[in-house]
């Protein structure tokens, strides 16, 4: 069944005048015209415009589109349009993690020079979140004691921080990956490392505090993140073995 401009503008969102413009650049040429010579798009023109508004999601030029559409069948356009996806997906899970572990710790107020910030953390500056932690724990006991504690760290505390931080998380991910249960004695064990860590470094994280963490590590897609990036299944893993832990110091 032939479209009308307008159909298609309303069914795609993409404007009259947009449409316009691709027939007239000849990205998207409309198979026929009507009697009166108005525009008349088929289905498979339909297709093409899907193609292009996915390429153009991906922020391609629509000289690299026309390019691209000049080869390859639907199903080669929808595996190379994923893959494109998957690998901006990726960039962006990598940034998350990131800004999670600036978030975790309630990174306010950090003296270090940009050169150290990139070192640390990569291509993010930790200060521009501070906002976020403060929205987040702002007046609490815990996010005071944490300014008052991590203003003060030098480049060196920063890397033996998050170096720590680190080797804790490749630990729960072992163990994870090797079937150990998280109510175990080892998992558990691992749980209180981590409580220790925070401990040591942020605030003073009490068993409470410890499995309110563990249940945002789950709640929050972004801390999610930071632990599927170790292990699939990771942040249920450590939210379970947090819990186990806190448990046990109750008994």
């Amino acid at each position: 069944m032939p479209h009308s401009v307008g159909d298609v503008a309303r069914m795609s969102g993409v404007t009259v005048r947009t449409l316009h413009h691709y027939d007239h650049i000849g990205l998207l040429r409309p198979s026929g015209r009507t009697a009166a010579g108005y525009r008349s798009y088929s289905d498979a023109d339909l297709d093409r415009l899907r193609r292009i508004l996915g390429y153009r999601a991906l922020d391609l030029s629509l000289e690299e589109i026309a390019t691209i559409l000049e080869t390859g069948s639907d199903r080669e356009h929808l595996q190379r349009q994923r893959r494109l996806l998957l690998r901006r997906i990726d960039r962006l899970q990598r940034v998350v993690a990131a800004l999670d572990r600036e978030l975790e710790a309630s990174t306010v107020g950090i003296d270090l020079t940009p050169e150290e910030k990139f070192e640390l953390f990569g291509d993010f500056d930790p200060d521009d979140h501070a906002a976020e932690a403060e929205r987040r724990w702002g007046g609490t006991d815990a996010h005071r004691q944490s300014q008052e504690r991590m203003r003060s760290f030098t480049k060196q505390d920063w890397q033996r921080f998050l170096a720590e931080q680190r080797e804790v998380g490749r630990r729960l991910a072992e163990a994870k990956r090797a079937g150990v249960a998280p109510d175990s004695e080892q998992a558990m064990d691992l749980a209180e490392e981590h409580r220790r860590h925070i401990t040591r470094w942020c605030y003073d994280c009490t068993h409470e505090i410890h499995r309110g963490l563990g249940d945002l590590y789950v709640a929050d897609e972004r801390f999610t993140a930071t632990y599927e990036e170790l292990e699939p299944g990771l942040a249920e893993y450590v939210r379970a073995a947090i819990h186990a832990n806190a448990d046990r110091a109750g008994a």
